[in-house]
């Protein structure tokens, strides 16, 4: 290998392990981006040229899971992704794989979503996919991109056609996205939605609700009844108030 210094070194060995690329392919990818991995990572995937290998490597992975009568991968050829890359299909990282996917639509992806998707992440093979699940997962204790795969979900989510998402599914996407972040009054919330709501949640509540996740402390300390939350979190907090869930402190 060309004379560098150890860092330097372990990018281009860790360059070439995830790509599949050549040691000379590697170097000029990773200096052209100053030798920002990452970068190299946008720079590789953007030459058709130097990428030409993997994306048959991509289309190839793409055919093994596609219905046999049409361009897409469906639910049940998602199952057997899930299976081959050892995740059960419920696990939250199959959501950061279909928002680096841009996937439209919940348990499907077409053959652009799923090869583009694969390329954002940077493999060309299952091995090297299922190599890449725990950094996948950690994403999503990056705030900014928390909130970016949050909003994903809401549309990700929906039923064809509909502006809202169900309750059930919205109940089950928040119990998921939630479910590390240790939110106190997520059962409540869930609950209090079964009793008082029981109707289609609207985009506005989605994305107000992690506002009030972040900013509202669990007992609503902070919280002013005259700011400009939809009426749904302030029944809430009527709610929590009135059956003395929380005893809040002003």
């Amino acid at each position: 290998m060309y004379k560098l210094g150890r860092g330097n070194r372990d990018k281009v060995q860790q360059f070439m392990t995830i790509t599949g690329a050549s040691e000379k392919v590697a170097l000029q990818a990773l200096k052209a981006s100053d030798w920002h991995l990452e970068g190299a990572f946008d720079f590789f995937y953007s030459q058709p040229q130097i990428s030409a290998v993997n994306t048959r490597h991509l289309e190839d992975i793409f055919n093994r899971y596609k219905e046999p009568d049409a361009d897409m991968i469906m639910v049940e050829g998602v199952s057997q992704l899930c299976n081959d890359l050892q995740v059960d299909p419920q696990d939250i990282v199959m959501l950061v794989i279909s928002w680096h996917m841009k996937a439209a639509t919940m348990c499907e992806f077409t053959r652009q979503e799923f090869i583009g998707g694969l390329q954002s992440i940077g493999v060309d093979s299952i091995e090297k996919f299922r190599a890449k699940l725990p950094s996948l997962r950690a994403e999503l204790k990056d705030d900014n991109k928390f909130r970016e795969i949050y909003n994903f979900a809401f549309t990700w989510a929906r039923e064809k056609g509909q502006k809202s998402l169900s309750l059930e599914t919205a109940i089950g996407m928040w119990q998921l996205l939630f479910a590390d972040r240790n939110w106190p009054l997520l059962d409540h919330w869930c609950q209090f939605l079964q009793v008082r709501h029981n109707k289609a949640i609207s985009r506005d509540t989605w994305a107000q609700l992690l506002e009030f996740v972040k900013s509202i402390d669990p007992q609503l300390s902070n919280y002013d009844d005259e700011g400009a939350w939809p009426y749904l979190i302030d029944e809430f907090v009527e709610y929590l108030t009135e059956n003395g869930l929380v005893q809040r402190k002003k």
